[in-house]
């Protein structure tokens, strides 16, 4: 009679890394930011060859639909009588000979934004005209290189868009000084240290 015996230890695998791989688990126990994004109001856009989620805008902004206040004409609209207006707003984004409010919100439909060319631009996709003068920024987010993930990067692919990270009238950062490592405030926590272990 023949006996065959197997190579496997006792906790049923043949060596420690097949134990490890069959054990390891997945970045945040998982491997998809779905259950992260449950909850989160999100759209799918697709840009070139590039399909992934983007936060809804419209429901974020307070007074949207604009056209509830905005119903005539600007030229119109602008009175000391008017108090919740956006008159106080400093662009603070260009040049003042090269922009002004109308080179992105659409004067005769204010419910959209406005391209270049004068075509209407939804305000959930802001990041197409972001796109027409900062394309390197758009081209590198398009890519997943530019910008924050809302859950994530595990796939579905789900990215901020330009106005989540930059205000649109004033998109520049603040500049900071980097943060400085404290070499007194190290040497103090070791000596309390060294002093707590000789009592």
């Amino acid at each position: 009679m023949i006996a065959f015996s197997s190579c496997k230890n006792d906790d049923g695998y043949h060596a420690v890394t097949d134990k490890i791989e069959a054990e390891q688990k997945p970045y945040h126990g998982n491997s998809s930011s779905e259950e992260l994004l449950v909850g989160t109001d999100l759209i799918t856009v697709k840009e070139g060859e590039f399909t992934f989620l983007i936060p809804e805008r419209k429901e974020q902004i307070k007074s949207y639909a604009c056209i509830e206040c905005h119903s005539k004409p600007l030229e119109q609209m602008k009175s000391p009588e008017i108090t919740k207006a956006h008159w106080d707003i400093k662009l603070n984004h260009a040049n003042s000979d090269a922009m002004n409010c109308a080179t992105c919100h659409n004067p005769d439909n204010m419910n959209n934004l406005n391209s270049l060319t004068g075509k209407d631009i939804d305000f959930n996709r802001s990041y197409k005209l972001c796109s027409q003068c900062h394309s390197g920024q758009f081209e590198d987010w398009k890519g997943g290189a530019h910008g924050k993930k809302v859950a994530g990067w595990a796939p579905p692919r789900a990215s901020m868009t330009c106005v989540n990270c930059h205000t649109p009238h004033s998109p520049g950062f603040e500049l900071r000084w980097p943060v400085q490592f404290n070499t007194q405030k190290v040497i103090e926590r070791q000596e309390g240290l060294e002093r707590a272990e000789e009592h």
